[in-house]
């Protein structure tokens, strides 16, 4: 009898890439543990499973069903990633700002679908950015420093699949 019928099945932790192991470092608890059938529409937000990731291409006729992590996560309001715009300044430009954020995102989402703004909220302090993934997150900082100076600061979850990215510069 073989004994690895015996245990409980873990998740793997690490992958074969060219033939090497490699440690996944990034856990990202929406990401799905077993491959989706090409074709795979999600039906929120229509983005296709092809070829190994999402895009936007026309959906198969009778395709399966399967909502994308970029909705999940939006429908849960559990942000991978977290930008804030912090000072006068930020308070004072927001609205400029925020353009700027949307078509950050505008860009990131033509190519990858699964990356998105989930909200803006405004507070007494600027503007608050919640984002699906790691990356975009660090793109908007990076597109309101070349816009606005300012400092920028990323901090990246050793462990976990999450960034905060803040943006400060006073009047």
């Amino acid at each position: 009898m073989n004994q690895s019928n015996l245990r409980p099945q873990r998740p793997r932790r690490t992958r074969r890439i060219a033939g090497r192991a490699q440690e996944d470092h990034i856990l990202d608890p929406y990401q799905h543990h077993q491959k989706l059938h090409d074709g795979t529409v999600c039906p929120q937000c229509g983005a296709v499973y092809r070829d190994g990731r999402w895009r936007w291409v026309a959906r198969a006729e009778g395709a399966l069903e399967e909502v994308c992590a970029a909705c999940r996560r939006t429908n849960d309001k559990y942000p991978a990633g977290i930008v804030t715009l912090r000072g006068d300044f930020a308070r004072e430009h927001k609205e400029e700002m925020i353009h700027l954020a949307r078509h950050q995102e505008e860009v990131e989402k033509k190519e990858h679908p699964l990356n998105r703004i989930i909200s803006i909220e405004e507070d007494a302090q600027g503007v608050v950015i919640n984002t699906t993934d790691i990356h975009l997150p660090r793109r908007i900082g990076e597109a309101v420093k070349r816009a606005f100076h300012g400092e920028i600061e990323d901090n990246f979850e050793k462990d976990g699949y999450f960034v905060r990215v803040n943006w400060t510069r006073e009047a």
